[in-house]
């Protein structure tokens, strides 16, 4: 049996009142986002790490001088944090893989990670990732975001004075 399709069913109308506007796609922008493997490889061999229960968090602090590069298209142009995600194969299978992904990404998302700071993240999730409830997850983000704001200001308020001292 075939459906019968009438003119007014084939043409795309304007939507009736009831329908629901469009929602608008919250993304995760591609400034905040490492992507080249350099920099990942750069955050694990000269950053600092923070543990949690599920997550083992790499930062490092990104040098004025890459902020002068975005304009050659090097570099980063954004400010804030650069997130990147690594899940290896000894944790699972693809699905499980993603699935951490996704919810570390939409973690980091709606914890609005802190802007003042110039720093590449990376984020390497544990298996218990996947049974951890999302508002844990969602906190140990948070936390870890917070953990490393406060450990890089530490340090450039400590570079400071050294500066001063040589004038």
């Amino acid at each position: 049996m075939t459906a019968k399709t009438t003119p007014a069913d084939a043409t795309l109308g304007p939507r009736p009142d009831f329908a629901m506007p469009p929602k608008k796609t919250a993304r995760f922008p591609r400034t905040a986002r490492l992507l080249r493997h350099a920099d990942f490889e750069r955050v694990y061999k000269q950053g600092r790490r923070h543990f949690s229960a599920s997550m083992t968090v790499f930062y490092w602090p990104r040098p004025a001088v890459e902020a002068l590069e975005a304009g050659t298209g090097r570099g980063s142009g954004s400010t804030g944090l650069r997130v990147g995600f690594t899940v290896g194969r000894a944790l699972g299978g693809a699905v499980q893989r993603n699935r951490m992904k996704r919810r570390l990404r939409e973690a980091v998302r709606l914890s609005h990670p802190p802007a003042g700071v110039a720093a590449d993240v990376v984020i390497n999730p544990k298996k218990s990732l996947l049974t951890t409830d999302f508002a844990a997850v969602v906190n140990e983000v948070t936390r870890a975001f917070a953990v490393v704001e406060q450990k890089l200001s530490q340090k450039q308020s400590e570079k400071a004075p050294e500066a001063d001292n040589r004038s």
